[in-house]
């Protein structure tokens, strides 16, 4: 049996088990990745889709996927390859891709507009080793890393990836405690500080997607957007006032189908309230 670094589950796994996340393995007693390089879904995406919004616009990315993730987000749109319980067909059937061979793929389409590479669709952190080592190749390319990430990482892994990652999209889901332990099952403080280091170092966006009667109040947002502003500058933002954050709508799917979907007036009443503190703010899903 070993003790997973990743996050702060700190799962305990028996050899040949794994973890909470559906991706960590214990192999002769150590932890490893067990979806290393095992790939389920990519594709050349718009850069805006990530999101990002101010980083290489009208520009595409090559976006590459795994499976597993260490949150339960009861509204999860890529349940399928992010859930274990959902995934467990692609433990068998994900095809498997070397990081040379991603980092190749990635210069091929350059022609087409392609910067890079964007590890997204599942969690890329509980694989954080195939991040890092395809990352450090599609740099010595002269191309782009862009991580979209729940943030649920301790900060020691994230020093592993940074030096390669230019970009990221984080999800801040909420701003209380109890909404990441109760309905997302994660820990928020894990994410605020992932934030504020990350923001050192690379271009930052956030992303909040607003659940009806969870995340919705005016006064969390300004306590979030509050907290977002207060943030250090670094080498891409000049202050955290300047830090993008998008608003997103919701629509019922996977467990919450019998919550209605997020009125465009709340969506648009909470990105007037950001802009109490924050310089770019987007809505989405409107």
């Amino acid at each position: 049996m070993a003790v997973c670094s990743v996050c702060f589950r700190h799962c305990s796994i028996e050899e040949g088990g794994t973890g909470f996340c559906g991706g960590r393995v214990c192999r002769d007693g150590r932890i490893t990745a067990g979806n290393y390089g095992r790939i389920t879904a990519l594709a050349l995406d718009p850069i805006e889709k990530k999101p990002l919004a101010r980083f290489y616009p009208g520009s595409r990315i090559l976006s590459v996927g795994s499976y597993g993730c260490n949150l339960r987000c009861p509204f999860c749109q890529n349940h399928d390859i992010s859930w274990p319980e959902e995934a467990r067909r692609f433990v068998t059937e994900a095809e498997t891709v070397t990081p040379e061979e991603l980092a190749e793929a990635a210069l091929r389409y350059k022609s087409r507009g392609n910067i890079g590479v964007a590890f997204t669709y599942n969690e890329p952190l509980i694989g954080y080793e195939f991040v890092r080592d395809t990352a450090y190749l599609v740099r010595q390319n002269g191309m782009k890393n862009v991580l979209v990430t729940n943030g649920t990482a301790e900060l020691s892994i994230l020093e592993e990836i940074l030096p390669y990652i230019d970009a990221m999209n984080i999800d801040l889901k909420g701003f209380t405690d109890r909404y990441y332990r109760e309905v997302l099952d994660g820990s928020r403080q894990m994410v605020l500080d992932f934030i504020a280091r990350a923001v050192q170092t690379c271009h930052v966006e956030l992303t909040t997607l607003i659940i009806p009667g969870e995340n919705d109040a005016e006064e969390e947002m300004r306590e979030m957007t509050a907290w977002i502003a207060g943030l250090p500058g670094g080498t891409r933002h000049a202050s955290g006032k300047e830090i993008p954050l998008h608003i997103t709508r919701f629509f019922p799917r996977f467990h919450m189908t019998d919550r209605e979907a997020t009125k465009i007036r709340t969506i648009f009443r909470l990105a007037e309230t950001a802009k109490e503190q924050l310089t770019y703010v987007y809505t989405g899903n409107v």
